[in-house]
């Protein structure tokens, strides 16, 4: 079911980021193993986050990305914050956007994630009107691999060599999801 500003499923609803947020969005962007997966090198201050939660518009069509909360809903209209999903290189002259997701670990491999995921695929499709969305992953990733194939996302390419990892590099793994 859709509403105004959120995307509600059986357990979870996704919704803006709201002032509130803000040691949420501290700890899992100050997080060096979260960096490894979502390409950060650097931490960001409350400052920075702060500025960020009151200077976004919530507009994907002039910020080119939207990011929005997960949140599990509870007994008794509670809702605890477990995530993150974002869009991001929103083209919307080619009707595409990634699309990247994080899961608190304590609420992982619990469905949240797929369900959130089938949301965001559901508003991108039905009220954005895109044609692809698409994602990369490290080769050794397997839950977020598993996640968007059971999204029904195709592993479309393979790019070798594509992340430093440790001494080495690894591969990554791109995928898409195309509007039918």
């Amino acid at each position: 079911m859709m509403s105004k500003n959120i995307l509600i499923g059986e357990r979870t609803q996704l919704r803006a980021v709201e002032p509130g947020d803000l040691e949420f969005l501290y700890v899992i962007e100050n997080d060096p193993e979260i960096w490894r997966v979502g390409n950060t090198l650097v931490p960001y201050s409350r400052h920075q986050l702060e500025q960020y939660i009151l200077s976004t518009q919530h507009d994907i069509f002039s910020e080119k990305q939207l990011r929005l909360m997960i949140d599990l809903m509870l007994p008794g209209n509670d809702r605890k914050t477990i995530g993150v999903i974002d869009l991001y290189d929103f083209d919307p002259a080619n009707k595409r956007a990634g699309v990247g997701i994080f899961i608190i670990p304590e609420e992982q491999r619990k469905g949240f994630a797929l369900e959130a995921l089938q949301l965001l695929i559901r508003y991108s499709f039905e009220i954005l009107k895109l044609h692809m969305l698409h994602c990369n992953i490290a080769i050794d990733n397997t839950p977020s691999i598993g996640l968007f194939r059971k999204a029904g996302f195709s592993q479309c390419g393979l790019k070798k060599a594509w992340r430093a990892a440790g001494d080495g590099w690894t591969d990554e793994l791109m995928f898409q999801l195309i509007r039918v």
